[in-house]
């Protein structure tokens, strides 16, 4: 629900009112009395998440989470599993020449008619 603002145009008195949606406009000021009362356009609140709950990692189990914790030193390690720059490199075979494909046999002129 929504804090709406208002402000009596007789008396200039500001306040803030708790409400929801669907709800009418408030006309009668609290502290006049007058019904003079205005809805101002706000640029409304932030949406503020507090507490846990929020993140899919709060809602882990507790086994997954042991898992998880014993995972990480074995992937920590560098000793347990090569990196990719360790490994050499394939022999690169763009700089030797490629054999030349066997030429086609030449046709035989036809011989000419007499």
């Amino acid at each position: 629900m929504p804090t709406y603002e208002y402000r009596c145009n007789a008396c200039r008195h500001e306040f803030e009112e708790f409400q929801s949606m669907s709800a009418k406009a408030l006309k009668k000021c609290p502290k006049c009395g007058k019904n003079a009362l205005e809805r101002l356009i706000g640029t409304g609140a932030a949406l503020v998440f507090k507490g846990s709950g929020f993140y899919q990692t709060d809602y882990r189990s507790d086994s997954y989470k042991k898992a998880a914790s014993a995972d990480k030193p074995a992937a920590a390690s560098p000793e347990s599993s090569p990196t990719p720059a360790a490994k050499p490199a394939p022999a690169s075979t763009s700089s030797e020449p490629k054999p030349a494909k066997p030429d086609k046999p030449a046709k035989a002129p036809k011989a000419a008619k007499p």
